[in-house]
């Protein structure tokens, strides 16, 4: 019989893991919809007014609600990860543990989470008669904001799987979509946190978006967010795979 995904949150919804089609269908679609509320509440922001802290406050809370409400719908199909790094971490916690990701969903996931987020961002330009396919002049490489992505990456897994070990995975939309919109405002970056969507960024110059130059340094940066997160975890819960499988 087939065992709940680990980074699904409990309950009958989840009672088997669903087809490996089903859930990378699920994170293509997720992580699209995902970067056309990002991208989308940003275009939305600047023509509605001209001050850049109500545009950043409009675009936080468009991304914490349709976080949450991807997360909720999505949760119980794929896990709801969207991000490269939370699925790479996702591996590695479980990779002793048969019932973990392997290889195989790794290599559906990650390739579709980033086409999600590039059709997502030509979705929002379209919805925004904004040409479909523009690169972003964003210029995002100053070291204070690589340093932003590393935090708020950190953080980002440090709180998924720090839920995950205690088994208040449940309450993931909620903690995860207040997070980010938090991570808005705390981080210089204004919280990336997520290889796929910085890709998707980076085909739309508007407001959410980032200059192709910069996407190595945000990526490489997210992905050591990612160890610096799951050190946490081991820091701070040790290194039992979750309360729930013991």
């Amino acid at each position: 019989m087939d065992m709940p995904d680990p980074a699904l949150p409990p309950g009958p919804a989840v009672a088997h893991r669903q087809p490996l089609y089903q859930r990378a269908a699920a994170e293509l679609i997720g992580t699209a919809l995902l970067v056309a509320v990002v991208v989308g509440s940003g275009i939305q922001a600047t023509e509605l007014t001209p001050d850049v802290g109500l545009e950043l406050l409009a675009n936080s809370l468009a991304t914490v609600f349709g976080l949450g409400i991807l997360i909720l719908l999505l949760g119980p199909v794929s896990g709801a990860h969207f991000n490269p790094v939370v699925t790479l971490a996702d591996w590695w916690t479980g990779r002793r543990d048969p019932r973990g990701l392997g290889a195989r969903d790794i290599a559906a996931y990650v390739p579709a989470q980033i086409a999600g987020a590039v059709a997502g961002a030509v979705l929002a330009d379209a919805m925004f008669g904004k040409p479909l396919v523009q690169w972003s002049t964003h210029d995002r490489s100053a070291g204070h904001l690589l340093l932003g992505e590393v935090v708020a990456t950190a953080g980002l897994v440090f709180l998924i799987f720090g839920l995950a070990k205690k088994d208040q995975l449940r309450f993931a939309a909620v903690a995860v979509a207040s997070y980010i919109g938090a991570a808005y405002w705390f981080t210089s970056s204004t919280s990336f946190a997520n290889p796929a969507v910085a890709i998707g960024r980076a085909f739309t110059d508007t407001f959410a978006g980032i200059k192709p130059s910069s996407l190595p340094g945000f990526i490489g940066m997210e992905l050591v967010g990612g160890v610096v997160g799951l050190a946490l975890v081991a820091l701070v819960f040790g290194t039992s795979r979750g309360d729930r499988r013991e």
